[in-house]
């Protein structure tokens, strides 16, 4: 594989890539630009008088507190509108880890996002949709009863994968496209970096397994948007955006999708 594109400047960057990509001045204005396009979604799709369906991470995470605001002071109403929460931790005996948990993204979005919206404007508790161990056909048999997922947010990972869709370098890139929600091994580099995230380190307290929603599901949303921001993130927008389409680096696979783009920030796009 010619690396070369890890070296690009921004001009290089953004001249010719495969998966579009957009520079912001600092993760203010990417958060904030993740933010006001959810509530624009929602905004025209009640216009229509039609639902909405999400497929959001709980990381990033810095969209939430805008959009929170954007909602309680436009009065955007979120009846008809669906979250889909992209995966959540498991425990070794594969069930979903309390709630109680820190590293909980149930327990996150119930406080950071549902607890803060006006209660008159929330959607209801069964549009607040986490995949689970126990149900893992729901979530790929609920977007078909929906009409399909109108955006994917989310992150790309230290080695590539989009919500915890981990690199399987024994499939094709066609056959890891195909796989929908399932209960995923998360490898030690996405533990490492999650770890020093979220537990200062101490990578011995990552769970070792996920539910996950699969490549399918996100692949087959009419529109994917995610956000890049950290130190280490120069190097995954440069293989994203330049690299070749492979299952040992899932995003890759994105190149395909007809709407997509990656919003980073400067910091990302220079080497120095």
């Amino acid at each position: 594989m010619n690396n070369d594109f890890y070296n690009y400047s921004e001009d290089e960057l953004v001249s010719n890539p495969k998966i579009p990509l957009i520079v912001m001045e600092d993760n203010e204005e990417v958060f904030q630009s993740i933010a006001e396009e959810m509530v624009e979604e929602i905004e025209r799709k009640n216009e229509q008088n039609d639902h909405t369906v999400f497929i959001v991470p709980v990381g990033p995470v810095g969209q939430y507190p805008y959009f929170v605001d954007i909602v309680n002071q436009r009065n955007v109403s979120l009846k008809n509108v669906w979250f889909i929460n992209m995966d959540e931790y498991l425990t070794e005996d594969m069930q979903l880890i309390n709630t109680e948990d820190r590293l909980s993204f149930r327990r996150f979005m119930e406080q950071e996002v549902y607890a803060k919206l006006k209660h008159e404007l929330i959607m209801p508790e069964e549009q607040r949709i986490f995949p689970n161990p126990s149900t893992i056909e729901r979530i790929p048999d609920l977007i078909e009863s929906l009409g399909g997922v109108d955006i994917a947010f989310g992150g790309i990972g230290i080695n590539g994968h989009v919500a915890f869709n981990e690199p399987q370098s024994a499939l094709s890139g066609d056959e890891f496209l195909q796989l929908k929600t399932r209960i995923q091994k998360i490898s030690q580099e996405t533990r490492a970096v999650n770890s020093i995230g979220d537990l200062h380190g101490a990578i011995e307290e990552m769970p070792t397994f996920c539910v996950t929603v699969g490549m399918y599901e996100i692949f087959h949303a009419r529109k994917i948007r995610l956000g890049c921001f950290r130190d280490w993130h120069r190097a995954v927008v440069r293989r994203a955006a330049y690299g070749e389409k492979a299952t040992t680096f899932p995003v890759s696979l994105l190149q395909k999708h007809h709407d997509i783009n990656i919003k980073l920030t400067k910091f990302v796009a220079k080497l120095k």
